[in-house]
């Protein structure tokens, strides 16, 4: 295997630090209960993609956008007003006129309920016909996000971010990534991808023979790649060896030999990341990661904690490994940040995160939960 190249940041002011491309969706969270015999819903937005643009926000106060696209009714406006609580920019949201009952076109929706000891965590989705799942490669001009704007105005990004739940959406999504790829790379932005697998997803349009197609050409095109032992297998075809089937134990030699493996098959790379997970029960994990740059390891090892929802967490490892890069740290210090910011996102409700830098800091300094006050 060649020696990776290392990743190049631009250079000189843009107008978004972050631009994710992804769906939006409700989430109905009925907090401690069971869907099944819930009465009442607690609601926040989520998106695989969108949660790393809004932990880059909320947490580590840069600005990022949201590419993505809602209909147009109460519930669109609904997932637009949690939106804008999160502060990421929305003037890339593109709106789809409502048909009065959804046969066409529709917000997603996606149930989620915690888990709690030896009952997992469990999730059922109603996004079939969502306005994001029809959008075309044409849906955005490309041109004027990523380019350089005008004369007296910065614009670009210094970072793109999508992943494979977009790509899982339709026929057509595959191909809007892969425009905006082009487009982001022209113009000289980072590309980041989290496999993020979703059975649920791909199982009624060709399983994991389709998934494997669709992403071992949208990775070709992809500078930062992220995912976990099953994402790689699943999507890539690029499998773990010597781990048991529950993950009791993790081999530090086996995920490195993984990661190597993925970046000798896609030479494009220039970051590896993979998070470590031992789920001991729904609420108590074990939690680390697992990055490869340049040829070289850096890792984090597991540390146990408590989870309340464990919704986010790697969205939230994504948001803190991006935001290591970034502001030029050390691949190790961005993978440590990764790691607790997605171990503190892990201890809120809903998929997003709620973490200051602050907390993240304190956490990567091996910092107690003692009361701070």
């Amino acid at each position: 295997m060649g020696r990776m190249e290392a990743l190049q940041l631009k250079e000189g002011p843009a107008r978004w630090d972050e631009v994710s491309l992804g769906e939006v969706m409700l989430r109905l969270d009925p907090g401690e209960g069971r869907i099944h015999t819930a009465r009442s819903f607690s609601v926040w937005e989520g998106g695989g993609e969108y949660n790393v643009a809004r932990g880059l926000r909320r947490c580590f106060g840069l600005r990022t956008a949201i590419v993505t696209a809602l209909t147009d009714n109460p519930v669109g406006r609904l997932v637009e007003d949690l939106m804008l609580q999160g502060g990421v920019d929305t003037s890339l949201l593109r709106w789809v006129p409502y048909d009065g009952v959804g046969r066409t076109v529709r917000n997603g929706l996606n149930f989620t309920e915690r888990g709690f000891g030896v009952r997992a965590a469990a999730g059922c989705s109603d996004r079939g016909q969502t306005a994001v799942s029809q959008v075309r490669p044409s849906t955005w001009d490309w041109e004027e996000i990523f380019g350089p704007g005008g004369e007296s105005a910065c614009g670009g990004a210094r970072w793109f971010h999508t992943g494979g739940i977009f790509a899982a959406l339709s026929e057509s999504t595959p191909g809007v990534a892969e425009t905006a790829m082009k487009a982001a790379r022209k113009h000289r932005t980072p590309i980041s991808y989290d496999l993020n697998f979703r059975d649920s997803l791909w199982k009624s349009i060709g399983g994991k023979a389709r998934a494997q197609e669709v992403n071992r050409e949208l990775v070709r095109e992809v500078d930062v790649l992220l995912g976990n032992e099953e994402d790689f297998s699943a999507m890539l075809g690029i499998s773990l060896q010597g781990v048991t089937d529950d993950f009791a134990e993790l081999h530090v030699e086996s995920y490195e030999q993984m990661l190597r493996d993925v970046a000798a098959a896609y030479p494009n790379l220039k970051v590896v990341a993979t998070t470590l997970r031992t789920a001991h029960t729904a609420t108590r994990n074990l939690w680390g990661a697992m990055a490869l740059a340049e040829g070289k390891i850096a890792h984090v090892p597991q540390m146990e904690v408590e989870i309340l929802d464990r919704v986010g967490g790697g969205d939230s490892f994504a948001s803190g490994l991006i935001y290591g890069i970034l502001a030029g740290k050390p691949l190790e210090w961005a993978v440590r940040c990764g790691v607790a910011h997605g171990a503190l996102a892990m201890t809120t409700p809903g998929d997003t995160s709620m973490a200051t830098l602050p907390e993240v800091e304190r956490v990567m300094q091996g910092g107690g939960a003692r009361i701070a006050r």
